[in-house]
Formats: C-alpha cells, sequence, structure tokens
C-alpha cells in the first residue's frame, strides 16, 4: 500500500476515534478545562498527529497509548463526581479575590494575578472601578466571577414591586422551511395552529426561513426573502387596549346615567374589569 494512502486511512481512523473519545469525556472536555483535562486533550492530539503522519509507527501502539490517555481522564472525572477532596485536587478550588469590597492581596499572590490582571478580568465583567465590586471569586477553570455592590447593580422588576409573567423559553417551530413537530408539542400546540397564524400573515410555510414562538402563542417569523418585512405580533397589546377601552366605557356610562340603579352597574363591573386588568396585565 503507498504511503499517502496509509497517511489517509490513519488520519481517518485517528480523527474518528478522537472524536468518540471527546465525546465520551463530555462537553466539559471541550469547554472549561481544568489542568488534568488540558494535559490530556493536549497528549491525545499530539499522539493522533504523531501516528497519522508517520507510515512506519505501530499503530496498536497508538491505540494502547490513546487508551491509557482516554480512560484515566474517565476515571479521574467519575471520582471527581463522588469525592469533594478528589475534586478539590484535580480542579482545584476557587479563590476570593474581593470580598465586602476589599481587595484581598495575599490571595491575588498566591494565584499569581497581578493588579492589571485583576482589573483587566474587571473590566471583561463591564466593572471599571474595583470600589463597585462587593465580592469577586477566581473559578479554578480561570474565570472571574464578579458581584457589584447592591447600588450599581441593574434594576430588576422584584426590586420596583412590579409581578411578571412566569416564562419558558421560546421554541423553534419552523427550521430551514420544515416544521419542527416535537417543538411545536413542547408548546402544546399543532400544526393546525402554525398554519393559522400564517395565514393571518399571508406567508406560507414555504417561505419562512426561521420561525419561533413563546409560551404565549405568539410568532415571531423570518422570512428567505429579506426584502418583505413581517409586523411583529400585536395580538397581546390589542387585547389589552380593548379591555382598558370597556373599563373606560364602563366608567362614561356611569357618568353619563342619571338612573342610580344602572350607574351602580356600570361602577360595579368597572371597578371588576379594572381588577381582572391589573390581574392579567404581567402576561400581556
Amino acid at each position: 500500500m503507498p504511503d499517502w494512502i496509509n497517511v489517509i486511512i490513519r488520519s481517518f481512523s485517528m480523527l474518528i476515534i478522537l472524536f468518540f473519545m471527546t465525546k465520551w469525556l463530555g462537553k466539559k472536555q471541550i469547554s472549561q478545562l481544568n489542568i488534568f483535562e488540558y494535559i490530556s486533550g493536549i497528549v491525545l492530539g499530539g499522539i493522533a498527529a504523531v501516528h497519522a503522519i508517520d507510515p512506519n509507527a505501530n499503530f496498536m501502539y497508538a491505540l494502547i497509548s490513546m487508551f491509557i490517555w482516554f480512560i484515566v481522564p474517565f476515571i479521574a472525572e467519575f471520582l471527581s463526581l463522588k469525592s469533594k477532596r478528589f475534586r478539590n485536587f484535580t480542579e482545584g478550588k476557587s479563590t476570593v479575590l474581593i470580598q465586602d469590597g476589599k481587595i484581598m492581596e495575599d490571595n491575588l499572590k498566591k494565584e499569581g494575578y497581578s493588579t492589571d490582571d485583576l482589573l483587566a478580568a474587571l473590566r471583561e465583567n463591564n466593572v471599571f472601578l474595583a470600589s463597585d465590586v462587593e465580592f469577586a471569586v477566581l473559578e479554578s477553570s480561570g474565570e472571574l466571577n464578579v458581584l457589584p455592590k447592591k447600588e450599581n447593580r441593574p434594576l430588576t422588576a422584584k426590586d420596583l414591586g412590579i409581578n411578571v409573567a412566569p416564562e419558558k423559553e421560546p421554541q423553534t417551530v419552523i427550521m430551514d422551511g420544515e416544521i419542527m413537530l416535537e417543538s411545536l408539542a413542547n408548546l402544546s400546540l399543532n400544526v393546525n395552529w402554525l398554519e393559522t397564524e400564517l395565514d393571518k400573515q399571508n406567508v406560507s410555510i414555504e417561505n419562512v426561513f426561521l420561525a419561533q414562538a413563546d409560551n404565549n402563542g405568539q410568532l415571531y417569523l423570518d422570512l428567505y426573502d429579506d426584502k418583505i418585512t413581517v409586523p411583529e405580533p400585536t395580538e397581546k397589546a390589542l387585547l389589552l387596549a380593548n379591555l382598558k377601552k370597556c373599563q373606560a366605557d364602563l366608567e362614561l356610562f356611569s357618568l353619563a346615567t342619571e338612573n342610580e340603579e344602572s350607574k351602580y352597574v356600570y361602577e360595579k363591573n368597572s371597578k371588576k374589569l379594572q381588577h381582572a386588568i391589573d390581574l392579567v396585565q404581567p402576561y400581556l
């Protein structure tokens, strides 16, 4: 067999083996690596590269060495899930760099972090003053997580005392012109609902590049034809406007009539409708 064919076969074989080994080691292996995973990843790639381009290298030796470098991190990962002490040894511990607004200089030196390193990491978290930070911790992955002081955090609905409706993640119901039945089922919707919503906007499924729906049944479209503008869903806004109009009409009827019984009925129902609006407004 010619050497170039041998190299092609070895390369494809190593690529497939590395793919499955990485897949079995889990997503963590390709995201934030600890020291053990970093070393094993480099070595596995090096073994695969050397034995892929060297036709004289023993392929069985490559498989044995790759198996060892695969099984050791696999066992280490399993043990780290079972033992906190072992996990601390292999992955390390997080280190507090700022606590109660005070920079921990000894911890900075321990981690080899200079003041410039700390300030750069804070800027990556959109913090430009160290005095704005209440707490900052350096994770074992090397990422710095920052908790700003309360007065420097963005306001939330809870801070303002506003009730908001619970919300589930939106689902992609059409992708590349194909209906995603599982996504529709996750929202308790069906194809008939989807076709009805598309008819409302005079759009056919074949013209839809991407369609997403939220848990309120609002459909958002992106078409293949970029020159066509699809209006944003307005059903919820129209419903809220109609409710408010009905409530205002009841108040006007109450003021316009001189019949005490009718006035009482209008006022009573106006208050009931206002209470209903207050309840459903977070959802609209």
